[in-house]
């Protein structure tokens, strides 16, 4: 071929290149998508959480993968999420698995469950560690497939209107708790309630109950808690590293293009290490500040740590007794923390505890 027919056919080839290249990307389909959220406008990291993946999701797709978020109430009840993607009133939806023990104790492993994982080990065992394997045979049963989609780090342990000095002081209390760690606090003699985010504020300003958990300093600053309850606990030994997971419907995945999917796990991938950055940088912030209106820093005693922790494993081994679905989530989820816990113990710990021993000092 002559150089002058060599430079036209190769210009015609680009041309057609040129041409083809908007062409496959306008064969994808458009696709609308509805969210459903637990999580209440007025805590903008959880809610704002749903809205990043939503916005990444569009960016992605240059706009053909549309996800419009939905705060909670909106479309459903915040508890009734999972419901809701289930059966298909929406496509998806940002929330907690331990909101749904009442249908199966197994759902609270795809969140937090008492002495359990820290937010990187629970990351760790869901990706690496066959947590995702065990969760999503779970999930499938539900006509859900799962995404980690956030995590908190590390919950407070809640705002109570009297301080908590013995096991003696739980008895009677009433307080906001659900789940599997309200049956724990049950069997320590208190009565555990499940309330809506929203409701909480009303409830325990009223007297309805005595004290509550929600997350930790940043929303709980935004809730008002400081203003009916002065007394703040820590650790929230129940919420060592909760995860907030993405659901969504597993007929509407299937249907979904291969290019839509890896958008959507990218985007919920970036959620899930933005949301656990903004509250590292968040709380300590909003911690002081509770301080300074009246917060009394408080941790629970040993005596009470020490009892709960016991209850706690003698009840994941009665649940298992009776709970296949419980055993084999329990059983990957247990070992793998026995292992990271080695080397946490070894190297992660004693750093973390000489580096807060010590402080950040400044060089003059």
């Amino acid at each position: 071929m002559r150089r002058r027919d060599l430079l036209t056919a190769t210009g015609a080839g680009m041309a057609a290149a040129g041409i083809a290249a908007p062409a496959i990307a306008q064969s994808q389909p458009t696709v609308q998508w509805r969210l459903a959220s637990s999580f209440p406008k007025s805590t903008d990291i959880l809610f704002g959480t749903s809205e990043l993946i939503a916005k990444r999701v569009a960016e992605t797709t240059d706009g053909k993968f549309q996800i419009r978020p939905s705060a909670a109430g909106e479309i459903v009840p915040p508890l009734q999420v999972l419901d809701a993607v289930q059966n298909g009133t929406v496509q998806c939806g940002h929330t907690c698995g331990y909101y749904y023990v009442g249908k199966d104790p197994t759902f609270a492993f795809d969140t937090a469950i008492p002495f359990g994982p820290n937010a990187r080990q629970q990351n760790s065992w869901f990706l690496y560690g066959g947590g995702r394997e065990v969760m999503r045979d779970f999930f499938e049963k539900f006509n859900i497939i799962q995404f980690p989609a956030g995590n908190t780090g590390v919950q407070m342990g809640g705002w109570f209107r009297k301080e908590i000095k013995s096991l003696d002081d739980l008895r009677g209390l009433k307080m906001r708790i659900a789940g599997i760690t309200g049956q724990i606090m049950a069997r320590m003699g208190v009565t555990p309630s499940q309330i809506a985010g929203g409701d909480v504020y009303p409830a325990l300003e009223r007297g309805t109950i005595d004290a509550t958990e929600f997350v930790g300093p940043y929303d709980d600053e935004r809730l008002g808690f400081v203003q009916v309850a002065k007394y703040y606990y820590a650790p929230g030994w129940w919420e060592g590293g909760p995860q907030v997971s993405l659901y969504v419907n597993l007929e509407e995945w299937e249907k979904l293009p291969k290019p839509y999917r890896s958008a959507l796990e990218s985007a919920c991938a970036e959620g899930n290490a933005a949301m656990l950055a903004r509250y590292d940088a968040e709380n300590p912030k909003a911690l002081k500040r509770l301080v300074g209106k009246g917060a009394q820093l408080r941790t629970f005693p040993r005596e009470m740590m020490d009892a709960a922790h016991k209850i706690t494993f003698e009840l994941y081994d009665e649940i298992a007794a009776g709970n296949e679905a419980f055993r084999t989530v329990y059983d990957s989820w247990r070992a793998y923390l026995e292992d990271s816990q080695l080397w946490f113990r070894f190297a992660e710990t004693p750093y973390d505890n000489f580096i807060q021993s010590v402080g950040s000092r400044r060089r003059t």
